[in-house]
């Protein structure tokens, strides 16, 4: 028997015992949104200003508006996210409820059989008030407030001061949002 399978109803009790005294740790996971990777074939997200010729009512698209909402560490956001939530969400002095504007000048992109898609530009508040803060989702404003990504960093704190989150080089090994 290994000690993994030893261990595992002692295991399986005490989580038992810690979630029904309310002691669960919760976490934010980095992760792309199962409902995201959904609604993209779907069509249901416009990244881009493509033509699209197949159908007549949106020969010439506009691109969808994006956010980034800051979430406490104590918050639960995964890949299960479906939406924006203000549950779990930051505030302060200097934050908004819903986040920041998504600067999206760049259109996704491919580079070998990677595609992929960087925001234009940093996500930044400035003289903001934040505790605990460590992790970014990512939502579409136009499409009914739709989850994309949530990113997770280190729990970060700023006491009226600026705060922000460098996006990565726009390419297919550091995309933001990158399908392989």
């Amino acid at each position: 028997m290994k000690l993994r399978e030893l261990f595992r109803p002692l295991n399986d009790g005490l989580l038992r015992h810690m979630a029904s005294a309310g002691l669960m740790l919760f976490a934010n996971t980095q992760a792309m949104c199962t409902s995201f990777k959904v609604e993209v074939l779907l069509g249901a997200h416009q990244f881009g200003a493509v033509t699209l010729v197949s159908r007549t009512s949106l020969t010439a698209p506009t691109k969808d508006s994006f956010k980034g909402a800051l979430y406490l560490a104590s918050a639960t956001y995964n890949a299960a996210t479906t939406a924006y939530s203000a549950t779990g969400e930051a505030s302060g002095t200097g934050y908004t409820a819903g986040g920041a504007a998504v600067t999206n000048a760049v259109d996704p992109t491919s580079s070998g059989t990677t595609a992929f898609w960087t925001p234009s530009a940093s996500l930044a508040w400035t003289t903001v008030t934040l505790t605990a803060v460590d992790a970014v989702l990512i939502y579409n404003s136009t499409q009914s407030n739709r989850a994309v990504s949530v990113h997770t960093f280190g729990s970060q704190s700023v006491t009226a001061a600026n705060f922000t989150l460098t996006m990565p080089a726009n390419d297919a090994t550091n995309g933001l949002i990158r399908f392989a």
